[in-house]
């Protein structure tokens, strides 16, 4: 099988979402519980499968531990590792030699693009926006708007 149709059939055997924007180029979107979707890219090159997600913005504040904390994680992921691009925006990205696309490798790929972005998604929050999450915290609380989605960051609102 070519990876492009390596890709298509892990795909819809997972019954993943994507879109196929043709050239090799294929649009994913993994379904996550703290960051509620992870938009994704899986590109056939000549040599290699790319791999490009986007994560988060970039942080507000606190940008050397957010990078810190980053670096850190890159050591513990398997097929992608963390990046920013110009603007400061973090990323995953990865590249999987042509050949060694299978459904295997791509369903390991993708669950560890999953379980990084989703899992350290509201670590990045924490670390990277306080002061915007405490600011959104008072300003809903002064109209008796819902904190429901607000509610992992109140240990930040409780430390003031």
């Amino acid at each position: 099988m070519t990876p492009e149709q390596v890709i298509t059939s892990t795909l819809e055997s997972n019954e993943l979402t994507y879109q196929d924007k043709g050239g090799g180029r294929f649009f994913v979107t993994l379904p996550g519980t703290k960051k509620l979707q992870t938009n994704c890219w899986l590109i056939v090159a000549e040599h290699a499968l790319l791999i490009e997600a986007f994560v988060c913005r970039q942080p507000d504040e606190n940008h050397e531990n957010v990078y810190a904390y980053l670096l850190r994680r890159n050591a513990k992921l398997y097929g992608v590792h963390y990046t920013i691009d110009k603007a400061g925006d973090i990323y995953l990205i990865g590249r999987v030699n042509r050949d060694a696309v299978t459904s295997e490798e791509l369903d390991r790929i993708l669950g560890q693009v999953l379980e990084a972005a989703d899992g350290d998604f509201n670590t990045l929050l924490e670390l990277g926006f306080a002061t915007a999450i405490r600011r959104e915290w008072a300003w809903r609380t002064s109209r008796g708007e819902s904190l429901a989605n607000l509610q992992p960051f109140k240990q930040l609102v409780e430390e003031d």
